[in-house]
């Protein structure tokens, strides 16, 4: 019986989603044979984690179904294991890349990664805090139903479970690596204000986040399909596809994968959206086949990220992302020139590449992320009222910034290089201390 991850990270009150996520394994073991790995990493105070741990506690018992609810203290003690028996260079560092101080995107997706392979699962099902599936008909329209028909099995052998199939010939001997949709409601970066106040300022803002190389027509073709997901039609019947998927149509808050994410982690930047996205990328370069559905997820922002310093937390990290995109470009333009020869042998992602991309993208000059802070600093001028207060924060931490961009790009070469013996050693290494390893 196969074992699977459907995990998601939190660090806000969630105790909808959780119940939804209990659905959703329970649909995984019914339809398919599977046992299920729920696996909720928590970052909450100690109040909300015991709510979520009440609500994880009463969901229906299933004997295919494991609880996994960790803190990060449980956490950090199952990494400090991990790293140990690696035995790779900087243990105390890659500790912190992966556990760090502020929030990180990556960092807490690679825990989750480290984890399953402690578990025994052979692919992991991600879902984010800040959504909800979809119903038709009374009928919880889940994306594990399509993950399962499909992740892991030669491409030839998952064409009869799609609807259509759009992948040559010779990639179809590979393995489906990753299965994933996107989602619909509210933009999933919180940018709308900025759109509703000025549209032609969302566009040099949104726009600031394509290679450098780009037309200004590119540029506002990007701003303009940039953040939507799927839109906003309610999902009704089920589509889906075999292909080189496109970046653009799938979201980690609704994606799935098999074998890439042992090979390769994604960047453990901090406060920096979108840092979660790498391996979607590198499955479409490597030319690792993918399904692309309809069973979108339900967008929605939080309250907390919209005032007061949650406000400037969250904007911050927007521009961090905007920052990231200088490295990140030149990584994903010699992954796609790589193409095929990004894999061995046996079809699997060669990390040293990878590595060596990432690493060779931190000795670029820096001038267009000066001129990236410059458009913001004037357009959120612009904009004013609580947004000139963002211009001075960003302004005030400018240096900060444009060295963090570079340096989130030096650890995420470290962690690379080291990701292979550390996930190695995370598949014996017990979740908890005491435990047999498995």
């Amino acid at each position: 019986m196969r074992r699977i991850c459907l995990t998601l990270p939190t660090n806000r009150p969630c105790a909808d989603t959780l119940r939804a996520l209990g659905e959703e394994a329970a649909y995984a073991v019914t339809a398919f044979d599977v046992e299920v790995r729920l696996l909720v990493l928590d970052s909450c105070d100690a109040t909300v984690r015991e709510r979520h741990r009440d609500v994880l506690r009463h969901l229906p018992a299933d004997p295919r179904i494991t609880v996994h609810h960790l803190d990060e203290e449980q956490q950090r003690a199952f990494l400090r294991r991990a790293v140990d028996a690696a035995d790779t260079p900087k243990p105390d560092l890659l500790l912190d890349l992966m556990l760090p101080d502020a929030v990180s995107y990556g960092a807490c997706t690679n825990r989750a990664f480290l984890i399953a392979a402690a578990l025994g699962c052979t692919s992991v099902h991600r879902r984010d805090s800040d959504s909800r599936y979809q119903s038709v008909d009374g009928r919880t329209v889940f994306p594990v139903h399509h993950e399962l028909r499909t992740l892991g099995r030669r491409a030839a052998d998952a064409s009869a479970a799609v609807d259509e199939t759009a992948l040559a010939g010779a990639h179809r001997d590979k393995r489906v690596a990753m299965v994933g949709a996107s989602f619909i409601g509210e933009l999933s970066v919180d940018v709308a204000e900025i759109q509703a106040i000025d549209p032609g300022l969302y566009a040099d803002i949104v726009g600031l986040w394509a290679p450098g190389h780009w037309s200004a027509q590119q540029r506002a073709d990007l701003a303009a399909e940039s953040f939507l997901g799927a839109g906003t039609a309610p999902f009704t019947h089920d589509r889906s596809l075999l292909a080189l998927v496109d970046p653009m149509r799938v979201d980690m808050c609704n994606i799935a994968f098999h074998d890439v994410h042992e090979r390769v982690p994604l960047p453990p930047a901090t406060d920096t959206i979108g840092s979660d996205y790498f391996l979607i990328h590198l499955v479409h370069d490597a030319t690792l086949p993918g399904v692309l559905h309809n069973r979108d997820i339900v967008n929605f922002h939080t309250g907390e990220r919209r005032t007061g310093a949650g406000f400037l937390a969250y904007q911050t990290r927007f521009a961090k992302f905007l920052l990231s995109m200088l490295y990140l470009h030149f990584v994903y333009e010699r992954m796609a020139a790589a193409g095929e020869t990004l894999l061995d042998a046996q079809g699997r992602v060669r990390a040293d590449v990878v590595a060596g991309f990432v690493r060779e993208s931190t000795g670029l000059d820096r001038s267009p992320n000066v001129r990236r802070l410059d458009v913001l600093d004037a357009s959120y001028r612009q904009l004013g009222g609580r947004y000139a207060e963002l211009a001075d924060h960003l302004a005030a931490r400018r240096e900060r910034l444009l060295d963090e961009a570079r340096r989130d790009m030096e650890d995420f070469a470290l962690l690379t290089e080291a990701w292979g013996a550390l996930f190695e050693a995370a598949r014996t290494t017990p979740v908890h201390a005491g435990e047999q390893p498995r």
